[in-house]
Protein backbone atom coordinates (compact mmCIF):
# COMPACT_ATOMS: atom_id res chain seq x y z
CA UNK A 1 0.00 0.00 0.00
CA UNK A 2 1.23 3.47 -0.78
CA UNK A 3 2.14 5.87 2.02
CA UNK A 4 1.52 9.13 0.19
CA UNK A 5 -1.97 10.50 0.90
CA UNK A 6 -2.29 12.15 -2.52
CA UNK A 7 -1.43 8.89 -4.35
CA UNK A 8 -3.88 6.92 -2.23
CA UNK A 9 -6.61 9.52 -2.74
CA UNK A 10 -5.99 9.65 -6.50
CA UNK A 11 -6.17 5.85 -6.72
CA UNK A 12 -9.51 5.89 -4.90
CA UNK A 13 -10.92 8.22 -7.56
CA UNK A 14 -9.21 6.84 -10.66
CA UNK A 15 -9.45 3.11 -9.89
CA UNK A 16 -12.18 2.77 -7.24
CA UNK A 17 -12.82 -0.94 -7.76
CA UNK A 18 -9.13 -1.84 -7.46
CA UNK A 19 -8.72 0.59 -4.54
CA UNK A 20 -11.57 -0.95 -2.52
CA UNK A 21 -10.47 -4.49 -3.42
CA UNK A 22 -7.09 -3.70 -1.84
CA UNK A 23 -8.73 -2.13 1.22
CA UNK A 24 -11.04 -5.15 1.60
CA UNK A 25 -8.04 -7.44 2.02
CA UNK A 26 -7.58 -5.95 5.51
CA UNK A 27 -11.14 -6.95 6.49
CA UNK A 28 -12.08 -10.32 7.98
CA UNK A 29 -14.61 -12.05 5.71
CA UNK A 30 -16.66 -15.12 6.59
CA UNK A 31 -16.98 -15.45 2.79
CA UNK A 32 -14.63 -13.37 0.63
CA UNK A 33 -16.37 -11.54 -2.21
CA UNK A 34 -15.75 -12.70 -5.77
CA UNK A 35 -17.10 -9.48 -7.24
CA UNK A 36 -16.03 -6.12 -5.84
CA UNK A 37 -18.45 -3.81 -7.66
CA UNK A 38 -21.68 -4.50 -9.53
CA UNK A 39 -22.51 -1.52 -11.76
CA UNK A 40 -25.39 -3.20 -13.62
CA UNK A 41 -28.12 -0.91 -12.20
CA UNK A 42 -26.82 2.68 -11.94
CA UNK A 43 -26.99 4.61 -9.71
CA UNK A 44 -27.70 1.66 -7.39
CA UNK A 45 -24.22 0.18 -7.26
CA UNK A 46 -23.56 -2.89 -5.14
CA UNK A 47 -20.22 -3.34 -3.41
CA UNK A 48 -18.99 -6.77 -2.26
CA UNK A 49 -22.49 -8.18 -2.85
CA UNK A 50 -21.50 -11.84 -2.60
CA UNK A 51 -19.19 -11.36 0.39
CA UNK A 52 -20.17 -11.99 3.99
CA UNK A 53 -18.63 -10.04 6.84
CA UNK A 54 -19.67 -8.50 10.14
CA UNK A 55 -18.56 -5.00 11.10
CA UNK A 56 -18.94 -5.68 14.83
CA UNK A 57 -16.74 -8.75 14.54
CA UNK A 58 -14.12 -6.73 12.66
CA UNK A 59 -14.25 -3.87 15.17
CA UNK A 60 -14.22 -5.92 18.39
CA UNK A 61 -14.11 -9.71 18.33
CA UNK A 62 -11.26 -9.88 15.82
CA UNK A 63 -9.03 -7.81 18.11
CA UNK A 64 -10.01 -9.85 21.16
CA UNK A 65 -9.27 -13.06 19.23
CA UNK A 66 -5.85 -11.60 18.39
CA UNK A 67 -5.07 -11.13 22.10
CA UNK A 68 -5.79 -7.39 22.29
CA UNK A 69 -8.81 -7.61 24.61
CA UNK A 70 -7.15 -5.55 27.35
CA UNK A 71 -5.90 -2.86 24.94
CA UNK A 72 -7.70 0.46 24.55
CA UNK A 73 -10.34 0.28 21.83
CA UNK A 74 -12.09 3.61 22.32
CA UNK A 75 -11.30 6.93 23.96
CA UNK A 76 -14.27 9.16 24.70
CA UNK A 77 -13.40 12.84 25.27
CA UNK A 78 -16.27 15.33 25.20
CA UNK A 79 -15.30 18.99 25.03
CA UNK A 80 -18.92 19.87 25.82
CA UNK A 81 -19.41 17.86 29.02
CA UNK A 82 -15.72 17.43 29.87
CA UNK A 83 -16.39 13.70 30.34
CA UNK A 84 -13.52 11.42 29.49
CA UNK A 85 -13.42 7.63 29.40
CA UNK A 86 -11.37 4.79 27.96
CA UNK A 87 -12.73 1.39 27.04
CA UNK A 88 -10.79 -1.78 26.30
CA UNK A 89 -11.94 -4.13 23.57
CA UNK A 90 -13.31 -6.48 26.27
CA UNK A 91 -15.21 -3.68 28.05
CA UNK A 92 -16.61 -2.34 24.80
CA UNK A 93 -17.73 -5.81 23.70
CA UNK A 94 -19.60 -6.20 27.02
CA UNK A 95 -21.39 -2.89 26.47
CA UNK A 96 -22.18 -3.72 22.84
CA UNK A 97 -23.53 -7.14 23.86
CA UNK A 98 -25.72 -5.59 26.53
CA UNK A 99 -27.09 -3.05 24.05
CA UNK A 100 -27.68 -5.76 21.42
CA UNK A 101 -29.64 -7.72 24.03
CA UNK A 102 -31.73 -4.61 24.75
CA UNK A 103 -32.50 -4.18 21.05
CA UNK A 104 -33.41 -7.86 20.80
CA UNK A 105 -35.80 -7.55 23.76
CA UNK A 106 -37.43 -4.58 22.00
CA UNK A 107 -38.12 -6.78 18.97
CA UNK A 108 -35.50 -5.23 16.67
CA UNK A 109 -34.46 -7.70 13.98
CA UNK A 110 -32.12 -7.83 11.00
CA UNK A 111 -33.12 -5.22 8.43
CA UNK A 112 -34.77 -2.86 10.92
CA UNK A 113 -33.53 0.71 11.02
CA UNK A 114 -32.39 2.08 14.36
CA UNK A 115 -31.30 5.62 15.20
CA UNK A 116 -28.95 6.05 18.13
CA UNK A 117 -27.99 9.33 19.76
CA UNK A 118 -24.48 8.93 21.07
CA UNK A 119 -23.45 11.73 23.45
Amino acid sequence: MKNNFKEIYDDSLEKPEEFWKNISEDVFWFKKPNKILNKSNPPFYKWFEDGVTNSCYNALDFHIDQGRGDKTALIYDSPITNNKAKFTFNELKQKVSRFADTLDKQGVTKGDRVIIYMP
